[in-house]
C-alpha cells in the first residue's frame, strides 16, 4: 500500500466564521505525528505561508471556483476549491494516496485503523440528517485518480443547483454527495470518528475508541472557552509532538 500523505487546505474567507491561522496547521501536522506510526507527506495547500513549520509542505492555491458561493447562501461556507483533489492528475501534487483533513479537528487516538484502509475512496459520514447528505468533506481518503468523476462533471453553473434540489447539503460535499450517491464506504463512531457537535457538544470525558473528533460548526478547538469547559482538548490539541503521559 502506497505512503499516505496528509493534506490541508487554509484560505481566507469572508464567509468562514472561523479563522485559521498558521498554529491550526501546525498543529495539526503535530497530532498526526504523535497518532501515526508511518512517517507522512503533510501538505498544506495555501498562499499563505507566514508562520507555517518547516516539515510543512505547501503548494499554492490553485483558486479553482473560489468566487462560487455555497448554495445555501449566507455565511455557509465555500469549500469548491478542494475538489481539485478529485482531478484525474491529483498524484502529481498530492501522491498516489492521500486523506484530507479539516483544520478544526483533534486527533487524539492511533489514525493506523482510520488512515490504512485499503478502499479507493473513504470519507466521513453520517453527521446531516438529509437523505442525500451522504458524506462530510472534513476528513476523507482518496486513492490518486478514484472518483475522477466528482472532477470531470463539476460545472460551476448547474452542479450546485443539482446537487441542491438533490439534498446534499453543503458546498463540495454536497456535489460530492450528489455525484458518487450512497454507497461509498464511511466512518463514524464505531471507527472512533466522532463529531463534536453531533456527538461530544456536553460530554467531558472522551469515547474510550475516539480517533478523531471533528469540528464542524461554529465551535474551534482552539477556542478557549471550548478549551475550559473541555479538559481533553487541551490535552490532544497541542503543538508537541510526544505523546502526552
Amino acid at each position: 500500500m502506497a505512503p499516505v500523505t496528509i493534506v490541508c487546505w487554509k484560505w481566507a474567507s469572508a464567509r468562514s466564521r472561523s479563522t485559521f491561522g498558521p498554529e491550526t496547521v501546525n498543529v495539526l501536522r503535530a497530532m498526526v505525528r504523535r497518532h501515526y506510526r508511518q512517517d507522512v507527506r503533510f501538505i498544506c495547500v495555501t498562499d499563505d505561508t507566514a508562520g507555517l513549520d518547516a516539515g510543512v509542505e505547501v503548494l499554492p492555491d490553485w483558486h479553482d471556483f473560489v468566487d462560487l458561493p455555497s448554495p445555501h447562501g449566507g455565511t455557509n461556507p465555500s469549500c469548491y476549491r478542494r475538489l481539485r483533489m478529485f482531478h484525474p492528475d491529483a498524484a502529481q501534487w498530492f501522491g498516489e494516496r492521500f486523506a484530507w483533513m479539516d483544520l478544526d479537528s483533534v486527533v487524539c487516538g492511533d489514525l493506523g485503523p482510520i488512515l490504512d484502509r485499503p478502499e479507493a475512496f473513504v470519507s466521513y459520514g453520517d453527521t446531516n440528517p438529509r437523505p442525500g447528505s451522504h458524506y462530510n468533506g472534513s476528513l476523507m481518503l482518496l486513492t490518486a485518480g478514484a472518483r475522477g468523476q466528482v472532477w470531470e462533471r463539476f460545472n460551476p453553473t448547474t452542479s450546485p443547483r443539482e446537487a441542491l434540489r438533490g439534498g446534499c447539503w453543503g458546498s463540495d460535499q454536497g456535489w460530492i454527495s450528489y455525484c458518487l450517491g450512497p454507497g461509498e464506504k464511511k466512518w463514524g463512531k464505531v471507527d472512533g470518528v466522532y463529531s463534536f457537535r453531533n456527538h461530544l457538544q456536553g460530554v467531558r470525558t472522551l469515547p474510550e475508541n475516539a480517533r478523531l473528533v471533528i469540528f464542524h460548526g461554529r465551535h474551534n478547538p482552539w477556542d478557549a472557552d471550548v478549551q475550559r469547559k473541555y479538559p481533553w482538548i487541551r490535552q490532544h490539541w497541542r503543538r508537541e509532538t510526544e505523546v502526552a503521559a
